[in-house]
């Protein structure tokens, strides 16, 4: 299945000069979205990216990581933007191109040891990605991969992130 024909581009958004890959035509085409997410869990199990829990982050990858993570036999934990989460939490400040910002996940959400896959939609210049996998090595667990549906080649994200797996459906 090509993909791409389900991932629209709209120029100039955020911000001119700007090509955003929209995926809400691929999440709302049955088989494009079944594809994905059977390509991708397959892909991680030929890859042995054996995970306890799949972490995805605010927001998009909420849509691709509970879904993965049942078909990969694992659970799902979330990681937040600021002030989400309601009980006690762990959190990492990231640098933006325009100033900082910062992630969360509970306390409790996972125990030192466990192995973690990371998933998102898109990895563009790869902060989130980079953070993400900072705060879950912090909490003392193995990092065993990195999930996305798009690359965005040209921005090098994948250069920012640790010398793990990287697994992608779709490069721009």
């Amino acid at each position: 299945m090509d993909l791409k024909s389900l991932i629209r581009d709209i120029p100039d958004f955020p911000k001119p000069g700007i090509m955003f890959r929209d995926i809400t035509p691929l999440l709302r085409h049955p088989e494009g979205l079944r594809h994905t997410i059977d390509t991708l869990a397959q892909t991680c199990k030929n890859r042995g990216l054996e995970a306890d829990y799949v972490v995805g982050m605010e927001s998009r990858g909420f849509m691709f990581g509970p879904p993965l993570a049942y078909q990969l036999g694992a659970g799902f934990i979330p990681v937040r933007k600021p002030g989400k989460l309601p009980a006690a939490v762990h959190s990492i400040e990231y640098e933006l191109e325009y100033g900082i910002d910062r992630l969360e996940v509970h306390q409790d959400a996972f125990d030192c040891g466990c192995r973690i896959l990371i998933v998102d939609d898109l990895i563009a210049t790869g902060g989130t990605a980079s953070a993400t996998a900072k705060l879950v090595q912090q909490i003392g667990c193995e990092l065993v991969g990195f999930a996305f549906i798009i690359e965005l080649r040209d921005l090098g994200g994948r250069q920012k992130l640790p010398d793990v797996p990287v697994v992608t459906l779709v490069e721009y």
